[in-house]
């Protein structure tokens, strides 16, 4: 997907007749992304699993340690062109390593600040000295990176900030103001913080601990996550160097909010490796535990579950390989700031998708994985809790889910505001939830004109419609082009996760047409849809034993 400006075509997922997308998928992995996943599978098992104790503790110095170990082995800089000591990979390679990290997510809240809020800003927006003073030092883990955004005051509206950066008659800036939430605040060297240039125009910049005036506050007490550092950034009368403005004066807003478009890719590549390790530490729980005389794993309930947590992995993961085969083919193989930036424009509709429903569908992994250790899943004598605890944060990271709910039908509408599609009748569950997505939108731009933007309800809804759209075209193109002689799951999970789409989308679009329409209108608004969805009906039983057995006889989530 591209933008309107570029002249290039707008979400296919969602305009194209179903079975036309082609997509990269998993099952179509080099042998040289495979040998990258081994890598960082190695490093997180033999490095950073057995020290989950001693980042709990607070260790920072052995964070640190591990954060230089990844940089050893390449991690770090994948997304790093050579001249900066970078690997230059593609992005597929950076979202492998991202899934692998996923799988302790204090470490990965940390490799998350290194990589997409250190390293991203200055590739996008640095200078050439920029580049050469921080990337390569930042590629080895020898500077450690932090990003400073939020604000008690300024958390979504990031731009209501009060740090100020005043100027100074050497061209310098003396940066004044508190920062809250920091990851990696403890012990980072060096931090991309957003202040407002004599109060109003807000600015990035590229400050060092060593500048003098820059102190970390007291760690956050915090649910989960207790392996990595937060704590608020207090800048007192920090001097910094005209030179070490990042971007443009006043245009901030384009560092922050470009970092958090691959920032939201990342985050949902963490939850896909995270949710994949649970998958397969439930799935080793229910066939060991017994109850009743034998395995739990052989009840029907647990099998639902089971077989609901690898569907909806499983949906996450199609999407997530499909927008990194999309951002390596607009990337060409290029990796100049320019192309990166425009990728990363041309993706934002995708990244915030993929970033709700990542977090949504881990929440739901971890909380059925305590549901299925029952009492064990409570205690931390099992890393059921923990999974419970650290997974919570990522609704709220990288912009809320509200905030991203709203921005993806206002993106699309933006970009492209005729979105109806025909309906033609079909039974075709996908055919029949794209043709609705464009019966919402089309409905809600004719409703509420400019003031759409306030109606955060209509917009939650059809976020959620668009999310499971997304969703079932990367299903149904991944599931298409499994080898006719590979796993019969893909085809089982494909039609398993479409049903239980259309039934969200008919919900989602009954409760937006009945706020938007009345009397006469709505009423024929909802015959269409009634019969629009009705569909034949399937009996998902069978395809749920199917796929929990699957996933209890490997003893892991069946695509890892």
């Amino acid at each position: 997907m591209t933008s309107a400006a570029s002249g290039a075509r707008v979400a296919p997922w969602l305009l194209d007749p179903p079975g036309n997308a082609s997509a990269f998928t998993p099952e179509m992995l080099s042998e040289e992304h495979r040998l990258i996943r081994q890598t960082a599978d190695e490093f997180m098992t033999n490095e950073v699993l057995p020290g989950i104790d001693r980042l709990e503790r607070k260790d920072w110095t052995f964070a640190r340690e591990l954060v230089v170990k990844c940089g050893e082995l390449g991690l770090l800089g994948t997304d790093v062109a050579e001249d900066y000591g970078g690997l230059a990979m593609d992005k597929v390679s950076s979202l492998i390593v991202g899934e692998s990290v996923g799988r302790l997510a204090s470490f990965a809240t940390i490799f998350g600040a290194q990589t997409g809020l250190s390293i991203t800003p200055l590739l996008c927006f640095g200078t050439p000295a920029q580049k050469q003073r921080y990337l390569p030092r930042l590629v080895t883990g020898e500077l450690l990176g932090a990003y400073a955004l939020s604000e008690s005051g300024a958390g979504s509206d990031a731009l209501g900030a009060r740090a100020r950066a005043d100027r100074n008659p050497d061209g310098s800036f003396t940066l004044t103001g508190e920062k809250m939430w920091i990851t990696s605040g403890g012990f980072a060297d060096v931090f991309i913080v957003f202040a407002k240039v004599d109060g109003e125009a807000f600015t990035a910049f590229i400050v060092e601990r060593a500048f003098g005036g820059v102190t970390s506050g007291h760690e956050e007490h915090k649910m989960g996550l207790h392996g990595s550092s937060t704590t608020p950034l207090i800048l007192q009368e920090v001097r910094v160097p005209a030179e070490n403005v990042l971007g443009e004066i006043g245009r901030g807003h384009k560092v922050a909010f470009n970092v958090l478009n691959y920032g939201r890719f990342k985050l949902a590549a963490m939850c896909s490796g995270a949710a994949r390790f649970i998958i397969g530490e439930a799935a080793k729980y229910a066939a060991q535990r017994r109850q009743f005389g034998k395995s739990i794993a052989e009840f029907g309930a647990i099998r639902h579950k089971l077989s609901e947590m690898t569907a909806r992995q499983y949906a996450l993961e199609s999407m997530l390989y499909r927008i990194a085969g999309s951002f390596d083919t607009a990337l060409d193989g290029r990796h100049d700031d320019l192309a990166v930036l425009s990728a990363l424009e041309e993706h934002a509709i995708e990244a915030s998708i993929v970033k709700v429903a990542g977090s949504e569908m881990l929440d739901y992994v971890v909380d059925e994985n305590v549901q299925i250790h029952g009492g064990n899943g409570f205690v931390r004598d099992y890393p059921a809790e923990r999974h419970y605890r650290d997974a919570r944060v990522n609704r709220i990271f990288e912009g809320t889910n509200e905030i991203n709910r709203l921005l993806i039908p206002a993106m699309l509408l933006r970009r492209k505001p005729d979105v109806t599609t025909e309906n033609t009748g079909s039974v075709d569950p996908l055919a029949v939830m794209k043709a609705t997505a464009g019966r919402v939108l089309s409905t809600a731009a004719a409703t509420y004109g400019t003031s759409l933007g306030e109606q955060q309800q209509v917009l939650s809804w059809a976020a959620d419609i668009l999310i499971d759209v997304f969703a079932c075209d990367s299903v149904r193109a991944r599931a298409s082009a499994a080898p006719a002689s590979g796993d019969p799951l893909h085809e089982a999970i494909a039609a398993l996760y479409i049903n239980g789409a259309a039934a969200r989308v008919e919900v989602a679009a009954r409760n937006a047409l009945a706020a938007m329409l009345d009397g006469a209108t709505l009423a024929a608004a909802a015959s269409q849809l009634r019969s629009s969805f009705d569909l034949p009906p399937l009996n998902t039983v069978p395809l749920r034993d199917q796929i929990a057995g699957a996933v209890v006889s490997r003893g892991k989530y069946p695509f890892a």
